[in-house]
């Protein structure tokens, strides 16, 4: 209950800041926005996202080797809480602070929270799967509050209200998380493998001095206006691709790694470049999909306007109707369940479908002034949340199984590098976003999703194989 409670609040702050976010970016500065052209607004939105996620590996590798899992997060959540507070200030600089404080709290919480789970449960356990997908369904109640909230008083009173929830929803999580944490399961105090003492005084000396080298000069270039946010952007986007293939290198040859482990890495690799495909599509509902049901859809239901932020909150209700359902069905077919591998296809697959349904209703719409229904949209979110369920808890599970002992945080955080590539190649993709036919655009980015969905389908008896035991 502690991990679900804290997931529900901090998804609740950081989806429902995200719901708003590029809106608040492409809104001009009469309305308090930023005035961002939507399609450069979409792609630093995608940006700070692959900054959260690129951090993650930083996180892990805290937590495994100096903090311990439960510090790791909390310490996580006190950075998040601040940068939403400093989001509140209504100051263009205090936003850029908020969200360089929000990315290194998530990057430090959410791998480990993750993996906190995942020692609930031996890697043979049936209801390892079931568990991840009531956990991600507890989660998603914070994904449904959170934008329905934000965007009520950020679209329609202040954007920085809106902030102001999210601030408030995070310090509610981690009040809930300290006052629960001698419920938690398996809880240490300190690292798993940590460093010897000359080394952890080392490591801490280089991170804060990495930071403050990081900072200084990100101050000087921006003074002197070599330093621009869609530069930043892009070297986001260098990193996300460099990141992960330095860091499978770097487990695949550590010492700690035995022979059956490293056999593990290949099929997990098929699994992360799957989960790139997906979420490729899923971040693209809370930048592109906000902007188009903002421009375009007749969002009228019953004679009430409904906020544009509102289909982040439609993706998670579909992920909590969904994920009980969805874990029902894995426990009682127990052993029959599909294999791990099948189950994350499925979810890719319906992620492109998510985008193909689009396309009938936007096929020679093009300028403005056109509309389309809601109904539309409602499939796409369909089919993206329940894929969301099947692929993200799925892999989740299947990543603590497959993740060497001695990477176990570590082995959460690359997998979410998975989500910090599919960001950074989207953060490149969106700037097509009204450049061309809306049509084309979807049809395009689905079919990315689609045929990795057919792929890793065609590849299921060899990864069958090759993950045994693990299923």
């Amino acid at each position: 209950m502690p991990l679900s409670g804290l997931e529900i609040w901090e998804r609740f702050s950081f989806l429902g800041m995200q719901a708003i976010l590029v809106l608040f970016f492409s809104a001009s500065e009469a309305d308090s926005g930023l005035g961002m052209d939507p399609g450069a607004a979409a792609s630093v939105a995608a940006g700070y996202s692959t900054l959260v996620y690129l951090l993650s590996v930083a996180g892990g590798w805290i937590a495994d080797r100096m903090l311990g899992s439960y510090h790791a997060v909390l310490y996580g959540g006190i950075l998040i809480a601040c940068g939403h507070y400093a989001m509140a200030l209504p100051h263009p600089a205090s936003t850029w602070v908020g969200l360089g404080l929000i990315s290194a709290g998530t990057g430090m919480l959410k791998p480990n929270v993750a993996a906190m789970v995942g020692k609930l449960y031996s890697a043979s356990d049936e209801r390892r799967d079931a568990g991840f997908s009531l956990y991600y369904m507890s989660i998603n109640v914070g994904a449904f509050f959170g934008p329905i909230v934000t965007g009520l008083l950020g679209e329609d009173i202040n954007w920085h209200l809106g902030f102001s929830a999210a601030a408030v929803g995070m310090t509610l999580g981690l009040i809930q998380y300290v006052a629960g944490r001698r419920h938690l399961a398996g809880r240490k105090e300190g690292a798993e493998f940590p460093l010897p003492p000359a080394a952890m005084r080392r490591a801490v000396w280089l991170i804060a001095g990495g930071i403050a080298a990081v900072a200084a000069v990100c101050v000087a270039l921006s003074l002197l206006g070599a330093l621009t946010l869609s530069g930043f952007v892009d070297s986001l986007t260098y990193i996300s691709m460099a990141a992960p293939v330095v860091y499978f290198t770097v487990i695949w040859r550590s010492p700690r790694v035995d022979a059956t482990e490293r056999g593990r890495l290949r099929p997990f690799l098929v699994l992360w470049l799957a989960s790139v495909a997906f979420n490729f599509v899923l971040f693209q509902s809370y930048t592109v999909l906000v902007l188009l049901t903002d421009a375009h859809v007749n969002t009228s239901v019953f004679g009430y306007h409904v906020p544009s932020s509102w289909i982040s909150s439609a993706l998670g209700a579909v992920s909590v109707l969904s994920a009980p359902f969805i874990a029902s069905t894995w426990q009682r077919m127990g052993a029959r369940q599909p294999h791990a591998s099948n189950k994350l296809a499925l979810g890719v697959l319906l992620g492109g479908l998510g985008f193909f349904v689009l396309v009938p209703t936007l096929l020679g719409r093009s300028g403005e002034g056109w509309e389309m229904s809601l109904v539309w949209v409602a499939l796409a979110v369909l089919f993206i949340g329940v894929g969301d369920v099947l692929l993200e808890a799925t892999g989740m599970a299947a990543t603590t199984k497959l993740a060497p002992a001695a990477f176990s945080s570590q082995g959460l955080a690359l997998w979410f590098l998975s989500l910090a590539l599919a960001t950074g190649i989207q953060a490149q993709t969106v700037k097509f976003y009204g450049r061309i036919a809306d049509s084309l655009y979807f049809t395009l980015n689905g079919a990315v999703a689609v045929v990795v969905a057919l792929v890793v389908f065609a590849l299921a008896p060899w990864l069958r194989r090759t993950m045994h035991p693990v299923r």
